[in-house]
């Protein structure tokens, strides 16, 4: 396959030569996921199914196969993204930069080397693959275009989104009309009403103010996907992303206001009794019932499987006793979604209920005051908008009527169930902090001289913009991709995992390039980089970390 499609020298690449290069690298890819998979499974598998011990002895090749998938799956939407793009006549320079760029340098990490993390490089060694699988995965094409990230292509993208300074993204994200409506929407409320006050919020540890809260409440944000008989917008989980990623664009804790509702709602429409539904789905999508999720236990993480906080019945009603931490949002809410064991005689996740519990609101200075309930605030780096607490239930009554579904024991089931949307929304929101990161750092290289010049004119810190504006592009596609199943009611738990994993990787890397962009500013409280970093960093913790995350994706590739 020539190369006269890949830009080399700064000159428009020639799109019908790329687009085809990059459909021919598809393949290669992934029957190099389907040789490691084999290899994996044959590590794993006991008397004819995968061994927990087995998988953990296993575990970085377990998660390195993780990671290949995701960039497989990377490849493969990036080729699905040009495609509609091309239909549109929406394909242009910038794009093909970024989808060269993008493919180039994620075939030569499955090829030399993907991090996991900073200090955790994926060789395909640890995956089993041999010399003979990776010259098999070196066709021409592979090859060909594992060379299109040149220092020529990143700087001619550069200089493309210099003169596109201030769009929403850079390159297009192949949305419909309506959805890049919605976009512009909330793109607008996020630079008036959210970016200019997000950086004293944070430094001032102050909980969003209401009067924001009303804002996005009239602007349907805690109804978006709730149907519209029960009083929201009814619309899809792809508008959730597009919100989400904007207004997490604005401040990390304003995107993440929608998420307390999102999962709230969908437990009730997953697993609530039609009484339930009526009762709080209409106030949650007006924004009068504000919620908080209610899970994890000190000692617990993410093994919810063993939680201890105890529910008892106590004629109709329910008594809650144990401990919770890390409840977002706990002091303003009007319901906590409490899990909670149920079932006598259970250690494992079988004995697990879902509960809606009601609260008073409180407020920073005391955010708990029922009887039976206490708690206080867990100090946090960033992610301050809402604030962190820890929640403690001595002989908290439920109604009985709150006991969600009406049935002990599916808990745990009613949980997985909002899992798909809740990492979907976490990837978007890692796409509005990395899109934040790269517009602060873009704006400070442009307006910092050194040397008699703007930093953005020196390679290596274009290069840093040129690499966040192509990883956020690809982790927003990712995204995209897993609300789409998600809107067509398929099975998407892996690539919302994957969305998530990306996501968290990408946000972290632009967060951490910006800094280095500002230097020893970057490092002054006053610079809003800063915040954002701290931002930044919670994105690989949450909604599952990112080892959990991989670990959740082997075994889904495994079955």
């Amino acid at each position: 396959m020539p190369q006269d499609g890949l830009a080399h020298a700064v000159v428009s690449p020639r799109l019908d030569d790329l687009t085809g290069l990059v459909a021919a690298v598809v393949a290669p890819a992934v029957a190099l996921q389907a040789a490691a998979t084999e290899r994996l499974r044959s590590m794993v598998t006991v008397d004819g199914r995968v061994s927990a011990a087995a998988l953990e002895r296993e575990q970085r090749a377990a998660h390195g196969l993780a990671w290949l998938a995701t960039y497989v799956e990377s490849l493969r939407q990036m080729q699905a993204w040009a495609g509609r793009l091309q239909e549109t006549g929406t394909f242009g320079e910038m794009e093909a930069l970024i989808l060269q760029i993008g493919c180039a340098e994620y075939l030569a990490q499955i090829a030399g080397g993907i991090p996991m993390s900073q200090g955790e490089i994926l060789r395909p060694a640890d995956l089993g693959l041999t010399a003979a699988d990776m010259a098999a995965f070196a066709t021409p094409e592979v090859t060909a275009l594992m060379t299109g990230n040149s220092a020529p292509a990143r700087a001619r993208l550069v200089a493309l989104m210099r003169e596109n300074h201030g769009r929403a993204t850079f390159g297009a994200s192949g949305l419909d009309e309506d959805l890049e409506m919605i976009r512009d929407q909330f793109r607008r409320f996020a630079d008036e009403r959210v970016a200019p006050f997000a950086h004293e919020w944070h430094l001032k540890d102050d909980l969003i103010p209401m009067e924001i809260i009303r804002e996005l409440a009239d602007l349907g944000v805690f109804g978006l996907t709730i149907p519209e008989n029960l009083g929201g917008l009814g619309l899809s989980k792809a508008s959730m992303v597009v919100v989400t990623e904007e207004l997490s664009r604005g401040y990390i804790g304003v995107g993440s206001l929608g998420t307390r509702s999102e999962i709230a709602a969908e437990l009730i429409l997953c697993g609530g009794t039609d009484d339930q539904k009526a009762k709080w789905l209409p106030g949650l999508a007006s924004g009068e019932i504000l919620s908080t999720a209610v899970f994890t236990e000190p000692n617990t993480g993410s093994d919810l499987g063993s939680l201890r906080t105890r529910a008892r019945k106590d004629g109709e009603d329910w008594v809650i006793t144990g401990n919770k931490t890390w409840i977002t949002h706990a002091a303003r809410t009007h319901v906590m979604t409490v899990l909670a064991r149920s079932v006598e005689g259970t250690n494992d996740y079988r004995g697990l209920s879902m509960f809606l519990a009601e609260k008073t609101p409180g407020t920073a200075e005391t955010p708990f005051v029922d009887p039976g309930l206490s708690g206080g605030e867990i100090e946090v780096l960033g992610y301050r908008g809402m604030k962190e607490y820890t929640v403690n239930f001595d002989d908290f009554r439920v109604k009985g009527e709150n006991l969600l579904g009406g049935v002990e024991g599916q808990g745990f089931k009613q949980l997985m169930q909002t899992f798909e949307s809740a990492r979907i929304q976490t990837a978007a929101r890692a796409i509005g902090v990395a899109q934040n990161a790269l517009e602060v750092g873009m704006q400070y290289a442009e307006d910092r001289k050194q040397f008699g010049k703007a930093l953005i004119a020196f390679p290596r810190v274009a290069d840093k913009l040129a690499m966040m504006a192509v990883e956020i592009m690809i982790a927003r596609q990712l995204t995209y991709f897993s609300a789409w199943q998600k809107d067509h009611d398929k099975r998407c738990d892996l690539e919302a995992g994957m969305a998530k994993l990306l996501g968290a990787r990408v946000a972290w890397a632009a967060a951490d390039n910006a800094l280095q962009i500002h230097g020893g500013n970057g490092f002054a409280l006053e610079y809003q980089i800063s915040r954002i970093l701290c931002d930044a960093r919670i994105l690989n913790i949450f909604e599952g970390a990112g080892e959990i995350q991989a670990q959740v994706i082997a075994r889904r590739l495994l079955e």
